[in-house]
């Protein structure tokens, strides 16, 4: 699977066994453990692809100023704020590990609700 299609087209995580009227089970709130991860799975998605925008914008931008201050610095808190947001996600993601191996649970990026 390419970049591209994992960008636009996320795959969902886990398949829901939600029910109808024909006598399946019916749907629990152990299924909200599968909305919890699709919603992460696309955020980190989403979180990539405005970061890949925002610097292909502010890269365009720094090279079309002409020599401008104003377009410069602008240009340059463009570049500089979305490596800054990619920091933050990477960050989160260590945060999250982190806890992970510092309480010993090795599934801290699992949602689980009890049952």
């Amino acid at each position: 699977m390419n970049l591209l299609t994992k960008i636009f087209f996320p795959s969902p995580i886990f398949a829901a066994n939600w029910s109808d009227s024909s006598g399946n089970t019916p749907a629990k709130i152990q299924d909200l453990n599968i909305l919890f991860a699709n919603i992460a799975q696309v955020i980190v998605y989403f979180a990539g692809l405005v970061f890949f925008i925002m610097f292909i914008r502010g890269g365009f931008s720094y090279l079309t100023s002409g020599g401008d201050p104003k377009k410069t610095a602008k240009a340059t808190s463009t570049l500089t704020l979305s490596i800054i947001g990619l920091v933050g996600v990477i960050i989160s993601f260590l945060i999250i590990k982190f806890i992970g191996d510092f309480t010993g649970i090795n599934n801290v990026t699992e949602f689980n609700i009890p049952g």
